[in-house]
């Protein structure tokens, strides 16, 4: 596409249409800008794999135009990919105190973003960044410190929401000030670019302080151990479960290298100074079962996480017990159910009782995204003339869309991934599509989802293979038994699988029985035959197609 400078546009090039891989552009005069950069979590389809990134192709491509990278917050759908991706921007990074603090620990562990140039924003602060003007406006969210960012260019104003809600009580940090929103508002608004995580969700998000008020009254009914799960980035939730602990005579430790990692930052920028030091991980089997609170990892059933491998009964210090109970206190994120629940099964089969927010009279949990009627305060705040909805699923978008127009906003527009909106000028409006994906990253390297190698696992998960090794004389000739090995499709151990590589091997003495001398020269020939052969066999045998591979020796 040729993008024309006098014109403004907005891309986002992920996060909308799914939760997470989060990855915004906005273009003008040539120039461009990143606003977050995030990681999402893989499922059964991608194999061998458990984050996901955004394809930064585009912006790549144009990485000598790039202002800078914006990230509005310290959650990992949002922060999650910079490491990973950075190396190949390699642009100025810009973000308030705490969202710097953790996002240096992380590109510390990447000898590549070593010389990365992270530049601390303050709240209601401006940075210049030509040909763009961004003030970073606090809002409340479940983590410190996050964002809304107003962009000012000359052909028009721009509020990008990022995550936020309208909790009037939050345990950190303050409400979101509706002021700045309204005076920005005040100058015109041609866009919002906003969350839509709880567009579909009547009423209002809910607030933090009923959530350490309903943890105590939990825990003030538990008399063995308790251990609350949560995201690792819930500063607000960290602090309400250690202040609900507190209350009940419990301390609290954190088991999960994230947890560490988000407590050690909130500590450096000045957060949860009320809350007592944490007990070591291993301090915990000499406390009294109704004196600890475990904070673990693993809320959405991460397969590595501190709650699953406890639930496995594969941690050295911790087993779970009758008595004990596990608090889910997250929502699950749509595609983690089935993860989830096998972690709950592993817990009520060693008789821990799980309390999940819908299980319980107590409020355990609110969210950080901001439901019907917030979302509507926020559009009677700025008054936008267009309504792009981001940061969810395609019902999620749609039903962002539908609160715009029931407030009269004059246009609304539900994007896909790597739609390109032009916002000025005319009426904002999808004009073309640029292309974009994902990435998935693997111990040593980041590949396409659409790979070769994950599509061919893919297919493995389903179909097994076989493989067939023949040695042949130049004649064409066995000159030995064929040696078959199959994954997937029989037991060779037991008689019936002994039996059906017999019969493969009868079906390949066949197949070169029916070959002219001159196609037994060609082994190209003979490798292609014996593979189709072979495939079509097991598929009368099984009714599967499984992945088939040949190794042709000749001697």
């Amino acid at each position: 596409m040729n993008f024309k400078k006098e014109e403004l546009y907005f891309i986002p090039l992920g996060g909308a249409e799914q939760f997470g891989v989060n990855l915004n552009v906005y273009g003008y005069q040539n120039k461009w800008l990143i606003v977050d950069c995030g990681m999402g979590f893989a499922d059964e389809k991608h194999p061998g794999i458990d984050i996901l990134l955004p394809d930064p192709k585009f912006v790549e491509d144009r990485k000598k135009d790039v202002v800078a990278m914006i990230i509005t917050h310290a959650h990992e759908d949002h922060v999650g990919a910079v490491a990973h991706l950075w190396p190949r921007l390699r642009c100025l990074i810009y973000a308030t105190p705490f969202t710097a603090a953790v996002l240096r620990k992380k590109m510390s562990e990447n000898t590549a973003c070593r010389d990365a140039e992270i530049i601390e924003v303050g709240a209601n602060e401006t940075v210049s960044l030509k040909p763009f003007k961004v003030t970073f406006t606090p809002v409340t969210h479940s983590v410190p410190q996050t964002a809304a960012l107003f962009i000012e260019t000359d052909v028009g104003n721009i509020v990008h929401s990022g995550d936020w809600n309208l909790d009037p009580k939050p345990t950190i940090d303050f409400p979101t000030d509706p002021v700045p929103f309204q005076k920005f508002g005040a100058k015109g608004v041609l866009a919002y670019i906003g969350d839509s995580t709880n567009a579909e969700v009547d009423g209002v998000s809910g607030s933090e302080d009923d959530v350490e008020k309903g943890l105590s009254a939990l825990f003030s009914e538990c008399d063995g151990r308790i251990a609350v799960t949560m995201f690792a980035s819930n500063i607000g939730r960290l602090k309400s479960v250690c202040l609900a602990a507190k209350e009940n005579g419990r301390q609290v430790a954190l088991m999960g290298r994230s947890l560490h990692s988000m407590s050690s930052a909130a500590r450096d920028c000045g957060y949860l100074k009320d809350v007592p030091k944490f007990v070591d991980e291993d301090e915990v089997g000499y406390l009294p079962d109704d004196k600890v609170v475990m904070v673990v990892t693993g809320s959405q059933g991460e397969a590595r996480a501190q709650l699953a491998r406890i639930a496995r009964g594969e941690h050295q210090e911790i087993n779970f017990k009758r008595g004990d109970t596990v608090i889910f206190s997250a929502r699950p994120i749509p595609g983690n159910e089935k993860e989830i629940i096998a972690v709950k099964n592993n817990l009520a089969a060693s008789s821990v009782r799980v309390i999940s927010p819908r299980e319980t009279k107590h409020c355990i949990h609110v969210s950080g995204h901001p439901a019907r009627d917030e979302i509507t305060q926020m559009l009677q705040w700025i008054k936008p003339q267009s309504v792009i909805a981001v940061h969810g699923e395609r019902t999620m978008l749609e039903a962002h869309a539908e609160i715009a127009r029931a407030c009269q906003v004059p246009t609304a527009i539900v994007p896909n991934n790597g739609s390109v909106i032009r916002l000025y000028p005319g009426t904002p409006s999808v004009i073309d599509h640029v292309e974009t994906g994902l990435l998935a990253v693997e111990p040593q390297r980041i590949i396409s989802i659409d790979h070769q190698a994950i599509v061919q696992r893919r297919k493995l998960q389903f179909s097994g293979t076989v493989h067939a090794t023949l040695v042949v004389n130049a004649r064409g000739d066995l000159v030995s038994d064929p040696q078959i090995s199959t994954v997937g499709l029989v037991d060779p151990d037991q008689e019936d699988g002994q039996k059906f590589e017999d019969d493969i091997v009868a079906e390949i003495e066949d197949i070169l029985a029916d070959m002219t001398r001159e196609e037994l020269y060609d082994d190209e020939f003979i490798s292609e035959e014996m593979r189709i052969g072979i495939r079509r066999f097991v598929q009368h045998r099984l009714s599967m197609k499984p992945k088939t591979t040949i190794h042709l020796v000749r001697v």
